[in-house]
């Protein structure tokens, strides 16, 4: 069944109706299309456009066909173009001709923009949850390593001494944007196109507040062209997804690293490493690289859809249908891999001892060196051509600062006296630093107060 054909004279050709059809992809949202059928039912008895007695016969028939396609009962099949033209030819079967009524005061314009955003707003939550859960992943390790030495990186050379909990809280505030993005799109989203028409409304007296209501919207949108050609939600959503990809993506790499038998900061539990077919000592980060990869994917989404939406006039163009095929993949590639992420490094194993023997041979202390002279009376760029001399002087040796002799020191510089240990320590290094939002304990407790009060909000 077509939802229009009395204007043609004969079939459409096979290809073209297969290359038109869009069942293939928009049957994913049939639930979102049956509930926006139900609300625009309600609606138009309630206007009196309909009587009571055919609301409910209507309502009957949808909420059949919903319950048996959702337990199996009724396939979806490719007869149909659309999922809107699948739901209406049903209807009408189980009902007769008020199924017929179902379309009155709408436009397939609409209720594709309709399905779009329930369908949306849906995902959003579902994502939403899938990033809170990798948060609480996130938080459980800072808090159980809130003194686990390892080097921080700039440019991926040693710099300074920080924990796993710092390091990972830099995760953790990544993800919580990520989090409000997605917050913010639920929201600017949330007005009903149900009502606009093909582009210029209707002369039926919808009460457009009242479906909006029932859809669970803040209310209706205020242009009808904009309402059917409105693709900016999906654009906003792909470029958050793009970034809690490239989130992930940048966590993945430092997971491979971190993995590698340079590294071995870290080991990966066998159920989420793969082997390889030819190298019986191979434990491969595969879950890690799989995210590295997807992130292209659904950047490649984004991109898809901004071309496809640069040069279309007002108000629906059929270009438009594209951004579904888009969306649902970038939504499933990124739930699937905010779901394998965290259940990877939930479970990763920190080798401690190498990751702080990692900062003490790579100078992260030095700056505390630097500092520990500039205390007595040093001037800075002294203190720095002292501790650069020192790094030298060890490199030399090849042993770490903390393992120089007393004597050792004080050759470069007299300043030194016995509390140069002390101050060089990991322990001092790190704690002594403790302006919010750095790696000491006092800061790292603060931050972990303010997540855990973040987490149950």
């Amino acid at each position: 069944m077509k939802l229009w054909g009395g204007r043609f004279t004969k079939e459409t050709n096979q290809l073209v109706h297969n290359f038109n059809a869009s069942i293939s992809f928009d049957q994913k949202f049939y639930k979102q299309d049956i509930d926006g059928s139900i609300a625009h039912v309600a609606m138009l008895a309630k206007q009196g456009i309909i009587s009571i007695a055919e609301k409910d016969l209507i309502m009957k028939g949808l909420s059949s066909i919903m319950e048996d396609i959702s337990n199996g009962n009724l396939e979806i099949d490719a007869e149909h173009e659309d999922i809107h033209s699948f739901v209406e030819a049903h209807l009408i079967e189980r009902i007769g001709d008020t199924g017929k009524k179902l379309h009155t005061g709408r436009s397939r314009n609409d209720q594709v923009a309709l399905d779009m955003k329930l369908y949306t707003r849906d995902e959003i939550g579902e994502i939403d949850d899938l990033v809170k859960n990798l948060l609480l992943s996130i938080d459980k390790i800072m808090r159980a390593n809130t003194e686990t030495f390892m080097p921080g990186f700039t440019h991926l050379q040693k710099a300074q001494p920080v924990t796993i909990a710092h390091h990972f809280g830099a995760y953790f505030e990544m993800f919580k944007r990520d989090r409000s993005r997605l917050f913010d799109i639920a929201k600017r989203l949330n007005l009903s196109p149900l009502g606009s028409g093909a582009l210029a409304g209707t002369t039926y007296p919808l009460d457009r507040e009242y479906t909006a209501q029932l859809l669970g919207f803040d209310g209706p949108t205020l242009n009808s062209m904009d309402s059917v050609s409105d693709r900016d939600y999906l654009i906003e959503l792909l470029s958050a997804l793009s970034t809690i990809m490239m989130h992930l993506s940048r966590f993945s790499e430092e997971i491979i690293i971190w993995n590698s038998n340079e590294y071995r900061f870290i080991e990966i539990d066998d159920a989420f490493s793969t082997g390889s077919s030819i190298m019986p000592q191979k434990k491969n980060p595969d879950i890690a690289e799989l995210v590295r990869g997807k992130t292209g994917r659904v950047y490649g989404s984004l991109i898809s859809l901004l071309t496809t939406m640069k040069g279309l006039p007002l108000a629906y163009n059929k270009d438009m249908q594209e951004d579904k095929e888009f969306t649902f993949d970038a939504i499933d590639t990124v739930k699937g891999c905010l779901a394998l992420f965290t259940g990877m490094i939930s479970t990763i194993k920190f080798n401690k001892e190498i990751m702080a023997s990692s900062a003490k041979n790579g100078f992260t202390n030095a700056t505390d060196a630097a500092d520990y002279l500039v205390n007595r009376g040093v001037p800075f760029r002294d203190a720095h051509g002292i501790v650069g001399q020192l790094v030298l002087y060890c490199i030399e040796k090849d042993i770490a600062l903390e393992e120089m002799s007393l004597a050792e020191f004080q050759l470069i510089s007299p300043v030194f006296d016995p509390d140069i240990y002390e101050a060089i320590s990991l322990t001092t290094c790190v704690n002594k630093r403790n302006t919010i939002g750095a790696p000491g304990t006092e800061a790292m407790a603060q931050v972990l107060q303010l997540n855990e009060e973040y987490l149950k909000a």
